[in-house]
C-alpha cells in the first residue's frame, strides 16, 4: 500500500476529487493547508505572501494503482498557465498497515 499526498491549488481541488472518484478512487481526505514552494512565496509590490493557501489530498492506494492516481491528479491539478508555478506537488510514501476502526479489519 502507498500513501499519496497531493498539495494542490484550492480552485482545482473539486475537479481533481471528481475525477479521482470517476476513476474509481473515491476515498480521499482533504485538509486546508498553507505554505510556499521553491518560489518562496509571491511578491506583490513590497508585500511578500509566503503563506499561500493550498489543499492537501491524502489517499492510501494499492501499489498497482499508484500511476493511475498520480496521472489523474497531475492532469486535473495542472492549471495549464504558461510559466505557472504553484500548481502543487505529489508525494508517495509506503504504508505498512491500515485498519478500519469500526470493524477492526486490516487492509484497505
Amino acid at each position: 500500500m502507498l500513501m499519496i499526498r497531493a498539495i494542490v491549488r484550492p480552485e482545482r481541488t473539486g475537479v481533481v476529487m471528481a475525477e479521482l472518484n470517476s476513476a474509481g478512487f473515491p476515498a480521499v481526505t482533504k485538509i486546508d493547508v498553507v505554505g510556499r514552494g521553491k518560489q518562496r512565496g509571491v511578491k506583490v509590490g513590497e508585500v511578500v505572501y509566503d503563506e499561500i493557501p493550498k489543499e492537501m489530498l491524502l489517499m492510501v492506494v494499492r501499489d498497482e494503482d499508484k500511476e493511475d492516481v498520480i496521472s489523474v491528479i497531475s492532469k486535473y491539478a495542472r492549471t495549464g498557465e504558461k510559466g505557472a508555478f504553484g500548481d502543487g506537488k505529489i508525494f508517495v510514501t509506503p504504508v505498512e498497515e491500515a485498519y478500519t476502526i469500526s470493524s477492526g479489519s486490516k487492509g484497505l
